[in-house]
């Protein structure tokens, strides 16, 4: 039998939500799934948005896109006959009218909302066929007799999952309150860490679960009410202090002291045909002194489009391999695997130094072969792609682990590759690239366990590329502009995008593409290549272009990242307003990569919504990929800029890293104090918020 008691000896964080009446082991498994395990859990489980039925909005004043309640007697009800049958209700108060339509009904729910009938709406106006018309409303009768009463509260929204209604989370968290009045929450930030007249912890999650209507202003509906701020702040200071122990743990080992050895550094370096720009020399320099010492290294080296980070690369791995260690140099693409593969066995040849190559298209022989390679220490320098972290992969000595494109891995990931370096008591050096510029915002909080080095200068010779907008509806001129590039010996690129994220469908779209510009294009030699090609076909595919065979290539955005051919002057983007503007930007620097102007056409579905006119006006105004990425986090928020595997590591609940970055200074610097002064406070704040989350800095 539940006891329901609230139990004063034990803290919310360890009473189970069964404790809760209604509670069995059901329900306590679904809400298990959203991770709410405890009666703080639901606590902590906070509103995303509110509706308003504290009050009754005439039908007269209503506007389209808010949520309301309405009141009013239904004058007609009749079933609709278009594309969809439906049942349409006109609700009718002393102001005005409004419709009411439902595409999914029974017998019953029609002839309770025939004509006559008095009902309370609630739910979203919006334009219709029939002018304003509510769709599939929550709605209730109004008895003559007995007027409901209308919410003294907000209504909240929660985050919810499969089998949890609103109803009942609304219903939880109130008895979740009642437990908090006799259980108090603890506060884990001491009071000379927290601003003045800071709300408490439990008034601030009273108000946000039941705010009163006098609440409902802009600053509640946008996150920025003192209430909300208060728990924002928390939340990222815990999420700040998971990554700051995911350092102090991983400092805490030894790694190898790498020496810099200035006569082979000389030697490669005099081989190139080009010299490092000071940006390259700067950040190698960074790199240098983090490899000599014995502490392991955690370094993030930004770079845009084409400065070079490649070479930064090479340079860093020539101290591990000067010092007796492998290096393990990790893509998200094959193409890109393969684009460094080429690279480095061109620089490494003259040093006498062994490169290997480890991805999942290898044949079994070959696989076994480099297996064996990797094991023994033969294979100085190994190149591969995610199949480098797999069980089967045993390192000789790995000294350093270089990841490109860290966006595209998760910190599992990361941390599975560092594990494959622990040779006794050492773990290897990590050297983390990207040429997707993170904003200084996201940078503080989802790449805090990192230093942070930036490649800010360009390679001499790279020409600027002229970036135009055209609709769809001038796709002859276009074509016409690439039969002109490929008769003055430039190649050219023509990317398609779906919506859809389907590799088939992708690929589909671009061999429709394809044919279509082989047939209106005779002249030209027409290239495909897509995700649903075989390993070698690609390859095939890739160094004919390279070598000129091929003039244009039809392609998805598999060719991202990692592909280099500095004849291509010229590329299309086909439904650009279908991708975020830092994989635009990427896709934008695969030209540009020789002596030649350059342009890259935009070729836009027309209409253009207002959102993605602004985004593609940024692309033609700007090539700076710092000042890309700084609006793309201001158009689609930091999920989308950092790519789902990575932000799966840092889900809020209340904080935004975007809306509340004013507040991540003084994160920072609340972080470091509480770690040096309350460092038994930190894992029970890290608990609240993160859950089980955090402990992926373990694995």
């Amino acid at each position: 039998m539940q006891n329901n008691k609230p139990q004063d000896s034990l803290s919310l964080d360890q009473i189970p939500v069964t404790q809760i009446k209604g509670v069995g082991s059901v329900l306590a498994g679904k809400l298990a799934k959203i991770g709410l395990n405890t009666i703080q859990d639901i606590l902590f489980h906070l509103p995303l948005r509110y509706l308003d039925r504290t009050r009754v909005t005439p039908i007269g004043a209503l506007q389209p896109g808010i949520d309301v309640v309405i009141e009013g007697e239904v004058r007609a009800s009749d079933l609709v006959f278009g594309k969809r049958r439906s049942l349409l209700c006109k609700l009718q108060d002393y102001t005005g009218t409004v419709s009411l339509r439902f595409y999914h009904f029974n017998k019953v729910q029609q002839q309770n909302l025939s004509a006559g009938a008095r009902i309370r709406v609630l739910g979203e106006v919006r334009r219709g066929a029939s002018g304003l018309e509510f769709y599939h409303p929550e709605y209730e009768f109004l008895d003559d007799k007995k007027n409901q009463e209308l919410q003294e509260y907000l209504t909240p929204i929660y985050p919810a999952t499969e089998g949890l209604t609103q109803t009942r989370l609304r219903l939880l968290a109130i008895q979740a309150l009642n437990w908090l009045d006799k259980n108090p929450l603890r506060e884990y930030l001491p009071e000379n860490l927290r601003a003045k007249n800071q709300t408490t912890l439990a008034d601030a999650i009273r108000l946000l679960h039941q705010p009163p209507a006098i609440a409902n202003s802009p600053l509640l509906q946008d996150g920025k009410h003192p209430h909300q701020q208060r728990l924002a702040y928390e939340e990222l200071l815990a999420h700040h202090l998971s990554l700051l122990l995911l350092r102090k743990e991983h400092q805490a080992e030894a790694a190898p002291v790498l020496s810099f050895n200035r006569n082979l550094h000389q030697t490669f370096l005099s081989q190139l045909p080009f010299k490092p720009t000071q940006a390259q020399q700067r950040v190698f320099e960074e790199i240098s002194q983090d490899l000599q010492k014995n502490i392991p290294m955690l370094r993030l080296v930004q770079g845009d489009v084409g400065s070079g980070k490649t070479l930064v690369a090479a340079m860093s791995a020539l101290m591990a391999i000067a010092n007796g260690y492998q290096v393990a140099i990790m893509a998200p693409t094959e193409i890109l695997a393969e684009q460094h593969k080429t690279n480095f066995t061109q620089w490494m040849q003259d040093l006498s130094i062994s490169v290997g190559w480890l991805t999942g298209r290898l044949g079994a022989k070959e696989k076994r072969e480099q297996l064996a390679a990797i094991a023994d220490g033969k294979a100085q320098l190994i190149v591969g792609t995610h199949a480098l972290f797999q069980d089967a992969v045993n390192f000789f000595n790995l000294g350093l682990v270089i990841i490109d494109e860290q966006h595209r891995f998760g910190v599992h990931q990361r941390l599975s590759l560092r594990d494959k370096g622990n040779q006794g008591k050492t773990r290897p050096h990590q050297l983390i690239m990207t040429a997707t510029p993170i904003p200084r915002t996201l940078a503080m909080s989802a790449y805090a366990d990192l230093d942070i080095s930036v490649i800010d200068q360009l390679p001499p010779g790279r020409t600027p590329i002229t970036t135009v907008t055209i609709s769809d509806q001038r796709r002859a001129d276009v074509i016409e502009r690439v039969q002109h590039a490929c008769a003055e010996g430039r190649q050219v690129y023509w990317v398609c995008t779906l919506i859809e994220e389907s590799e088939q469908l992708e690929a589909q779209a671009a061999e429709m593409t394809a044919t279509q510009l082989a047939e209106s294009l005779t002249s030209i030699h027409v290239g495909l290549i897509h995700g649903r090609l075989k390993p070698a076909e690609k390859d095939a595919v890739m160094n004919a272009f390279k070598s000129g065979e091929i003039q244009l290539l039809v392609a998805t955005t598999v060719i991202e990242v990692g592909v280099d051919v500095p004849n291509a002057s010229l590329m299309i983007i086909e439904n650009p307003e279908r991708l975020g503007l830092a994989q635009l930007h990427q896709l934008r620097g695969r030209v540009g990569r020789g002596s030649v102007a350059s342009h890259c056409v935009l070729l836009y579905a027309s209409p253009l919504s207002q959102h993605s006119k602004a985004r593609l006006q940024v692309m033609r105004e700007s090539s700076d990929g710092f000042y890309i990425a700084e609006q793309d986090l201001l158009l689609r928020g930091p999920g989308e800029v950092l790519g789902t595997r990575q932000t799966g590591e840092m889900q809020f609940k209340i904080a935004d890293l975007q809306r509340d970055s004013d507040l991540l200074e003084k994160v920072r610097d609340t972080a470091q104090q509480l770690l040096s002064q309350y460092p038994e406070n930190c894992q029970p704040l890290m608990d609240r918020w993160l859950g089980q989350n955090h402990r992926y800095w373990h694995a």
